[in-house]
């Protein structure tokens, strides 16, 4: 009796197979970020942001959206970093300036899908990704917009503005002042604490601004070994 053999995998099964594998280890990757930082994500927000990943990862390859290459860099440089600053994101409308591929705008946007929140961002290339990657993950708390921060003017102003690596803090806090709400805040993510920024923020704030109530929170971002901290800055 002639034994039988197993067929050999197809050409097409073993791609499959590598994929697969490789989602299942972003996702505890992803998994293991969200349980260090304290966000509870709905099993729905989480494929989301792992759609996102591989969505930016794939454009990446064509349109150069970001220098992180790797979607499993992109979990803690851009997601987890994105996240690290949830809890102070709490008050909408939310507008996030020099978004460039949605960051921090869109990971936020996805686990605060109570909020509304506007991407704005200069480069056209970059806005078509986030308006793709609004479509395709259905979220409709988000709107993208092309335009400079210097001359977009909203119908209403923002509670809530987040700036990730943008620009100084005095001129963030220059180009903000008109499109905060009264009593909003700004909420600007930065590498190590900017001392020489602080200074002149507080030496030349804009008009509005409570340079003297300045908080500096220090961040830990999930496996990413560098420093982080956001600074937030209230308005009158």
């Amino acid at each position: 009796m002639t034994a039988t053999k197993t067929p050999p995998a197809t050409a097409s099964a073993a791609p499959a197979r590598l994929e697969a594998e490789a989602g299942a280890g972003l996702g505890g990757q992803l998994d293991a970020g969200l349980a260090a930082l304290g966000v509870a994500a709905s099993a729905t927000q989480r494929k989301q942001l792992l759609a996102y990943v591989d969505l930016l990862a794939r454009w990446n390859r064509t349109y150069n959206l970001t220098a992180v290459r790797e979607p499993r860099d992109m979990i803690p440089r851009h997601l987890l970093d994105s996240l690290a600053v949830l809890p102070w994101v709490h008050r909408g409308p939310v507008l996030d300036v020099g978004t460039g591929a949605g960051l921090p705008g869109m990971p936020l946007a996805i686990v605060r899908p109570h909020l509304a929140f506007t991407l704005l961002d200069s480069n056209g290339k970059k806005i078509r990704f986030v308006r793709q990657a609004v479509l395709e993950l259905g979220l409709d708390n988000v709107i993208a917009l092309q335009a400079r921060t210097q001359a977009y003017r909203p119908q209403a102003n923002f509670a809530t503005i987040t700036a990730r690596a943008v620009t100084s803090l005095d001129q963030l806090c220059a180009d903000c002042a008109p499109l905060l709400a009264s009593g909003g805040v700004l909420l600007a993510l930065k590498g190590r604490e900017p001392t020489a920024e602080l200074d002149a923020l507080a030496k030349a704030a804009p008009a509005g601004a409570r340079a003297q109530a300045v908080t500096v929170h220090r961040l830990t971002v999930p496996m990413l070994d560098a420093e982080r901290c956001l600074v937030e800055v209230p308005f009158e």
